[in-house]
Formats: C-alpha cells, structure tokens, sequence
C-alpha cells in the first residue's frame, strides 16, 4: 500500500497543510497520507512550540473526519531532534507492507 509521509511540527497544523495533504491523498496514487508530528525539528528552535501531545491532539481533531489521513507519533519515541532517515527506517521496518513516500512543500 502506498502511503506518503507529511511531516512537520504543525504548530499549528492550518489550512494549508490540510490542502497538501488531501490533494496528495486524492490526486496521487497514495492510498493514505501519514501526518507526522515532529516533536522537535532539527531545524528549528523549540523555543514558542506547543507541547508535542497538544500538537499531535490538533492534528488528530483536524483530520478526523477524513479516512484518507492519519496522524502518527512515531517520533515521539525516538531520540532528539528527529531525522527523517530514522524515521524512515523505524517505519519500513514496522510497516513493511507499505511504500512509503514523502511529501514535501517548499
């Protein structure tokens, strides 16, 4: 099963995530898009970031009615800051019936 991977902080999650993710669920071949919460990027300073758990609960309210999108807190039980590569890794291993891609927005 095709599954793509939007990571992100959502912090919050908006529209436009939402519109990512459902045109990539119901415009490609993926038969369900992950939303990703990352609990803490690399990239950015974790300084003005909502706790992970309510970042996560936002997304889960926001595509609950949408059974092309889930969300998972799989980085959540990684080390920080999260890595796209474990992340991937942890997945193929966990879900290796999946084929995973990645969704990027610039």
């Amino acid at each position: 099963m095709k599954t793509g991977l939007f990571f992100g902080s959502f912090n919050p999650i908006h529209i436009g995530h939402l519109i990512i993710a459902n045109t990539m669920a119901e415009n490609t071949d993926l038969r369900e898009v992950w939303l990703v919460v990352s609990p803490q990027n690399p990239f950015k300073p974790q300084k003005g970031l909502l706790h992970e758990f309510d970042r996560y609960d936002m997304v889960e309210r926001a595509i609950a009615d949408n059974y092309h999108l889930r969300v998972t807190d799989v980085e959540f039980h990684l080390p920080r800051p999260s890595y796209t590569v474990h992340t991937l890794t942890i997945l193929q291993e966990k879900y290796p019936e999946r084929d995973f891609a990645l969704i990027m927005q610039r």
